[in-house]
């Protein structure tokens, strides 16, 4: 080996800027043990060892299949991430190519489609070819339900089972999903653990709708660990659990019992209980990150989260019937698209691909599902294309996940635009109330509030001088007061929700 090699090889770390250039300058054989090096990281948990197998061999732990099968998934992972994107869309066809020949096969739905298409398993899937399937809508596949699982399921893709969404737009969506399913949606679980460098020793904390109806205040129940993404390879600490039927104080009181170092919640119900920590003074000494899931995350949570605790939110974007479609980065708060799980399109009116800095719909094709394919499944939600990652993964970048279209002001003139909130600003000068803004009509908005006790007359009043100046002398504005803001079927919290059908 000569001088040259010898220093290449004793590349430690992340390469960066010219590092990472040189690194995939390099021949393939010079370029795997850095590859390998990267993915060992030695900060991202400095004292997790996988369990061990063997009786009396602890370390270097010996795992059993299914923690091994863990690891290895998690080995790939930590590669690819650091591919070039062009490396991440090959791989990807090369995936999608086997897709689209089993649903050509033995999915009804995507049969006509697909031939029409032009589709031949024969041939590497091209762009070109791919942009002419047709898009799939949530309606679509609601009316197509039985037409969309699979005659011939691999069975070594596991047991099957029956998912449905929450419905949180109206009717929810029923797919079929296999243990593969699963699995993958298990390890990026656990690389979202590892890219936040959590410790498994540290104590975590959940506040989440249980479909059983159990886990009520005050005492909520103790799971055993972090659940199965983690708990398959690694021993991590028991998991409190509180079912948030519940107001905030009570689930204020509960979390400050608990203390715990992680918090996992939705977004909106980490808002309402920060604020509620920074007006009565409770502390939460050891918590370091609020993990959040299933909502738009409101413009000042971050700030809010940092105020009341001093910690950091961790965002992520999934979907009951695809899994995780983007983790936050570790370095920023943008969001990396899990392009091992899915390939992600941000597509404007027309089509076409949005470019850096432009808003479109979000359009998905799962990678790994058998039993319910997903082929360019129009998901409903609208996000933000970004730029290239400083941190040097060549994963996609999202820069904001807007929500749905019933989150979007019409304007009058007919022209959509996605609302900048004045709610933050309200909430400090106002008592404590839950808010919303609905526009009930094209020329129509009102501010729906679920105060904590009644208003006087000026406080009314300055809650529709909020929302006057806020929307500007093209509509018409009333505030109305109720008794509480219900969140929709999801369970989620809105806080603009617009009631215009389309073509109104």
């Amino acid at each position: 080996m000569d001088n040259t090699t010898a220093a290449r090889w004793q590349v430690r770390g992340r390469p960066r800027g010219k590092q990472r250039q040189a690194l995939h300058s390099l021949p393939r054989f010079e370029r795997w043990p850095l590859c390998v090096s990267d993915t060992l990281d030695p900060n991202a948990l400095p004292y997790a060892v996988p369990k061990s197998a063997l009786p009396g061999v602890r370390w270097p732990a010996v795992p059993d299949a299914a923690a091994s099968r863990m690891l290895a998934l998690q080995f790939q992972l930590q590669q690819s991430q650091w591919w070039p994107p062009e490396v991440i869309e090959k791989r990807q066809f090369e995936q999608l190519r086997h897709v689209l020949a089993h649903a050509l096969r033995t999915v009804p739905f995507y049969r006509e489609r697909l031939a029409q298409a032009g589709f031949d398993s024969r041939v590497p899937l091209q762009r070109e070819l791919w942009a002419r399937i047709p898009l799939a809508t949530r309606k679509q596949l609601q009316l197509h339900r039985q037409e969309l699982r699979s005659s011939a399921i691999p069975p070594e893709h596991g047991k099957v089972t029956e998912i449905s969404t929450s419905g949180s737009t109206g009717t929810p969506l029923t797919i079929w999903a296999t243990a593969t399913y699963a699995l993958i949606w298990q390890a990026i679980t656990l690389r979202e653990h590892f890219w936040h460098r959590r410790d498994f020793d540290a104590k975590l904390a959940v506040i989440r709708t249980q479909p059983s109806g159990g886990a009520q205040y005050p005492q909520g129940v103790l799971a055993p660990g972090w659940g199965p993404s983690t708990d398959v390879a690694y021993t991590t600490s028991p998991t409190p659990t509180l079912n948030p039927t519940c107001g905030a104080p009570e689930q204020a009181e509960w979390l400050a019992r608990q203390n715990p170092d992680y918090l996992l919640i939705g977004a909106t119900r980490a808002l309402e209980l920060a604020r509620h920590f920074c007006r009565t003074g409770l502390k939460l000494a050891r918590l370091r990150e609020v993990r959040t899931l299933g909502e738009v995350i409101a413009d000042d949570l971050r700030e809010q989260c940092r105020e009341a605790w001093g910690a950091r939110v961790v965002d992520m974007y999934s979907a009951r019937e695809i899994g995780y479609l983007a983790l936050q980065c570790p370095e920023h708060e943008h969001y990396h698209v899990q392009s091992e799980n899915v390939l992600m399109e941000i597509l404007d009116e027309q089509g076409r691909p949005c470019r850096e800095g432009e808003i479109g719909r979000v359009v998905v094709s799962t990678l790994h599902n058998f039993a319910t394919p997903l082929i360019r499944y129009e998901i409903g939600d609208y996000a933000e294309v970004g730029g290239t990652c400083p941190c040097g993964r060549g994963l996609p970048v999202i820069k904001r996940i807007m929500g749905r279209v019933r989150n979007m002001m019409t304007m009058p003139d007919g022209t959509r635009r996605w609302p900048n909130f004045m709610l933050d600003k309200a909430h400090s000068d106002l008592p404590p109330a839950q808010m919303q803004i609905v526009q009930t009509a094209l020329h129509t908005l009102e501010l729906r509030a679920a105060p904590a006790r009644p208003l006087v007359a000026h406080e009314h009043t300055r809650m529709l001088e909020y929302l006057r100046d806020w929307a500007g002398p093209q509509f018409k504005v009333g505030v109305r007061i109720v008794d509480a803001i219900p969140r929709n079927a999801g369970g989620k919290f809105e806080e603009f929700m617009s009631l215009i059908e389309d073509g109104e």
